[in-house]
């Protein structure tokens, strides 16, 4: 038996300058574009590892232990989605399918802003909250440069989209899990963090072309992008408020693609953009390929034969992520692996939690069930749609494995370095760092769930690491737990864009391999901005009249 250490210098500032060590050098090697996102990630990897025995006690044996089990869970679930997108753009592709949707979006609209916004935003919204866990920026990422984007542009811009959307990802699936570690009923959690993310879902949208086209590109079609952003805010207000918080992003994102579609039938700005390339960032536009002249317009049966297979994706996604098909398949379909000497032999220590908590450390292979299984076998059944052979799907299966291996190797040890943190405290240690901050917490506390998702790669991750943390912290303040809760949620959404684990998917799911630090520079700024807003509207609803009134 082990108990977590979470200050073993006996100085807060030191303990927390070197529980910070495993992400700073992963950002910053990352950020240097000198470093492989593989090697950077093994590297991060080593030097947590190295932390966690020598500075915060944990015996070797578990470190290592840990290290494994996240390497694992790193591949199953969320490389096994990314390998299985990746696998149905490549079938689509190789038929053509994306020529034809391309042609398809240009004739709801031509303008590059407007197409982001239908599929960044409201597109991606949908597949966050089918699947998440890395699809949306997956799928959007591939039909952006499939459209014709440059892949600087398609993809910071779909790691900026997904973010509003992501509380309520994976059908509620964050929620479920706050719910979990703080004992608060989820319907009330998921109505208070729909008191925040709708003004986001107004702000994200302009945000969105702002950084694409710049403040003139972004105005000269508001009009669009707020009918956008007020289609999704007010049923994911209402929804979450009045329903549940299990379909928001589902309502949501299929209001707003419907009502943008109707505007556009109506409305298009005076100018047309076109251009792929981000305003002011050209280094991406150098690997773009030709643009391809303007085809014929396709047949009514050519589009729905190129929508058909994210048709199927979407309609299998909706069935793999509901509780009864879990429920249903998982006793014929689960192995259960409880790591030896690893799980329950932790002991998660007061003040992180109000007693002495064993920390579990169980591999649970849900394979049938995984999304990503779910989007293998939507794959299959579009390859066959479309025409392909089983032995040609293996023969692109193969490639799309080597297309993928060093993104894989990334997302695993990504995974590692999150649960070695966890199990080791080093997180636990950060997250007291900010719940030092006294009648500021409000705003630090929301900055927390931030840091929980650029740590882990998952606002479920945060919650359940850092949710108890919030709601101990803002009880001992005086603050509303509810609130703090909550805080951490919408916070942690913000923190979506720059989790080194997101930024593969999005260079894997754009082909521009080696860029990963070229990305990370585009987006951190951004993350820090709508990070610190989130941060101080949940100032306002602890403090300030009438914004208190929103809280329980």
């Amino acid at each position: 038996m082990w108990n977590q250490v979470y200050n073993p210098f006996g100085n807060a500032t030191l303990s927390t300058c070197f529980a910070a060590l495993p992400v700073i050098t992963l950002l910053v090697l990352i950020a240097s574009g000198k470093v492989k996102a593989h090697i950077a990630a093994i590297v991060a990897l080593i030097v947590a590892n190295l932390i966690a025995i020598y500075i915060f006690t944990m015996p070797a044996n578990m470190s290592l232990r840990a290290t494994v089990l996240g390497a694992v869970t790193g591949f199953f679930p969320i490389g096994w989605i990314v390998l299985n997108v990746i696998f149905l753009y490549q079938l689509t592709v190789e038929k053509g399918a994306f020529e034809t949707l391309q042609t398809t979006i240009g004739s709801v609209t031509q303008d590059r802003r407007l197409q982001l916004l239908l599929i960044a935003f409201s597109f991606g919204a949908f597949f966050e909250g089918a699947s998440g866990f890395g699809t949306p920026v997956a799928v959007t990422g591939a039909i952006l440069i499939g459209l014709g984007f440059s892949p600087l542009a398609a993809s910071g811009l779909s790691l900026i989209a997904n973010t509003a959307p992501v509380a309520y990802g994976a059908l509620g699936t964050p929620i479920a899990g706050l719910a979990s570690v703080t004992g608060i009923d989820p319907y009330i959690l998921g109505a208070m963090v729909g008191r925040q993310l709708p003004f986001f879902s107004l702000i994200v949208p302009f945000w969105l072309i702002w950084a694409f086209a710049g403040f003139r590109g972004m105005i000269a079609i508001w009009p669009a992008i707020l009918v956008c952003g007020v289609s999704f805010a007010v049923p994911q207000f209402l929804v979450s408020n009045y329903v549940n918080p299990w379909f928001v992003d589902i309502v949501a994102s299929l209001v707003s693609m419907a009502c943008l579609v109707g505007f556009l039938q109506i409305w298009q700005p005076k100018k047309i953009w076109t251009s792929p390339a981000l305003r002011g960032h050209d280094e991406s536009a150098a690997t773009m390929p030709p643009p391809r002249p303007a085809g014929a317009k396709p047949t009514s049966s050519q589009v729905w034969a190129s929508l058909m297979p994210w048709i199927i994706v979407c309609a299998v996604l909706l069935v793999w992520g509901t509780g009864w098909f879990k429920a249903f398949v998982n006793p014929y379909a689960t192995w259960n692996y409880a790591v030896p000497e690893l799980h329950n032999v932790i002991n998660k220590m007061p003040p992180v939690v109000v007693k002495p908590t064993l920390e579990g450390a169980v591999f649970s292979f849900t394979w049938l069930s995984y999304t990503g299984s779910g989007m293998l076998i939507a794959a299959i059944i579009a390859g066959f749609f479309m025409g392909f052979s089983p032995v040609r799907l293996v023969a692109v299966y193969a490639r799309t494995i080597k297309i993928c291996a060093y993104s894989l190797i990334t997302i695993s040890a990504m995974l590692a370095i999150g649960t070695l943190t966890r199990l080791s405290g080093i997180d636990a240690t950060l997250g007291l760092a900010f719940a030092g901050a006294g009648v500021l917490y409000p705003f630090f506390g929301t900055l927390l769930g931030w840091l929980g998702v650029a740590l882990t790669g998952s606002d479920t991750a945060s919650n359940i690491l850092f949710g108890n943390l919030q709601k101990i912290t803002s009880e001992q303040l005086g603050l509303n737990p509810i609130l703090m809760a909550a805080a951490n949620s919408s916070g942690g959404v913000m923190g979506k864009m720059i989790d080194a684990q997101s930024i593969v998917v999005a260079s894997t799911a754009t082909n521009w391999f080696g860029h990963e630090g070229s990305i990370l520079r585009f987006v951190f700024l951004h993350s820090i901005a709508l990070a610190c807003l989130v941060g101080i509207l949940v100032m306002l609803q602890a403090y300030v009249s009438p914004f208190t009134q929103m809280v329980y």
